[in-house]
């Protein structure tokens, strides 16, 4: 029988054979495929979402900008972000769009608060926030009853990109890192190992 969950660890990935790697599981697969989530990092690269308005990109500059099919505005992946990628099959977990988007800012909450972070999601802006400041975003596509696409942690990098852009659509957000608040900055594979850990906890509970 094959596993339920595959997790895979791809180290630092180019945006685009990635975006393609992901559709083309999300198209191929069937009933009996399992699910994956991919735990990663970009190099620099702007994406901006289907409903993505080009006043958001203030100054992209020498940083390529990629229109994909996710939900959300314009953010900002780079080496030192947590990126994961859910392909999941929704019907089979009985889970609705909405629940899925709750269960991944619960549980990014979960791992800051491992790392002695309070932080929390809200309501009117999908991600998860430090005393109002922005340290992870959240966009996700559905096709046939299956989810692609994902979350974003700022963990260690340069944050400097993003004042190239209203991030997620919002003039004036502050982006905030895991960096800034517990020092040392724990290792990114560190990070994404408790991530996947929650995320399986969350997702297949036994």
């Amino acid at each position: 029988m094959a596993p339920e969950l595959i997790v895979r660890h791809l180290g630092l990935a180019e945006y685009l054979p990635t975006l393609e790697a992901m559709r083309r599981l999300t198209a191929e697969r069937d009933d009996t495929t399992p699910d994956e989530i991919w735990l990663l990092q970009h190099p620099r690269v702007f994406t901006q979402g289907q409903a993505g308005k080009a006043e958001h990109l203030l100054a992209p500059g020498d940083i390529p900008v990629v229109q994909v099919d996710r939900g959300g505005q314009v953010t900002y992946h780079g080496p030192g972000q947590l990126v994961g990628y859910l392909m999941l099959d929704l019907r089979r977990l009985g889970l609705g769009v909405r629940e899925l988007v709750t269960t991944m800012e619960l549980s990014l909450v979960e791992l800051l608060a491992g790392y002695g972070i309070e932080a929390a999601p809200r309501a009117d802006a999908p991600g998860v926030y430090v005393a109002g400041d922005k340290i992870a975003s959240l966009g996700l596509r559905v096709s046939r009853g299956c989810s692609f696409h994902g979350l974003a942690l700022n963990v260690d990098m340069d944050m400097s990109p993003f004042q190239r852009i209203n991030p997620c659509g919002y003039a004036g957000l502050k982006m905030v890192q895991l960096k800034e608040l517990v020092a040392p900055a724990p290792p990114l594979d560190e990070v994404a190992q408790r991530l996947e850990r929650i995320l399986r906890e969350r997702l297949y509970p036994r």
